[in-house]
């Protein structure tokens, strides 16, 4: 059977890609990454339970603490407050942690490769290009190159970004379709019990469900 890493970060767009994943015949090799983020608590729980409903014959979780002490984003560091979301915002928001996915690819190469698999699946998706150059096509299509010099599998590893060019309500209709357990992903920004509903993910992800007409199973501030 063919694995494939899936970077599984307890939100709904890695949830999605990791049963997308799932669809296509990948037995799923999940990781979860602690990077200090303030939100790692409900991440790693939601995570979890993807990773038990899609069976994944392994669940890996790593934790990082530099980015912390690196600081400069409102995720790794407690005393920037996270901004209130605006969609479509074009300059950078300050939930950007420099170079992030660089490190989380890095990381799954490393893993995939040792476990002998043949895919890297990482949720990146066109909403995420707008403030964030590690989520772009061009980010990931210099990383595939990486990939290919630096590993030595029979069968070259694929970075495989289904969503990229997709945006959350499309991403949400096809969860949908594939039955994907939205109440277990978590997306807001703050650690709190209920989503604040203001923060830019929020904003994102409330937009999808309203555009479907639903109603999105997790609780929000009143």
């Amino acid at each position: 059977m063919k694995k494939a890493v899936c970077l599984l970060s307890g939100g709904m767009d890695s949830t999605t890609l990791a049963f997308v994943a799932k669809k296509m015949g990948y037995d799923i090799l999940a990781l979860h990454v602690n990077y200090g983020q303030r939100t790692e608590k409900k991440e790693l729980e939601c995570a979890k339970k993807i990773a038990e409903r899609l069976r994944a014959v392994d669940f890996v979780e790593i934790t990082l603490d530099y980015f912390t002490k690196f600081g400069a984003s409102s995720l790794t560091d407690p005393n920037i407050p996270v901004e209130s979301g605006v969609l479509g915002k074009a300059n950078r928001p300050n939930t950007y942690v420099p170079f992030r996915n660089g490190n989380l690819i890095s990381i799954a190469t490393s893993y995939c490769e040792s476990r002998g698999g043949e895919a890297i699946f990482i949720g990146v998706q066109s909403g995420d290009h707008t403030g964030y150059p590690d989520c772009t096509p061009k980010f990931i299509e210099a990383m595939q190159r990486v990939i290919y010099i630096g590993t030595q599998t029979p069968t070259p590893i694929q970075l495989l970004t289904p969503f990229v060019s997709m945006n959350k309500t499309s991403i949400l209709r096809e969860g949908i379709r594939l039955c994907v357990p939205y109440e277990d992903t978590w997306s807001c920004y703050s650690e709190n019990d209920e989503a604040c509903g203001v923060c830019s993910s929020c904003l994102a992800r409330m937009k999808a469900f309203a555009d479907l007409g639903m109603e999105d199973p997790i609780p929000y501030k009143k």
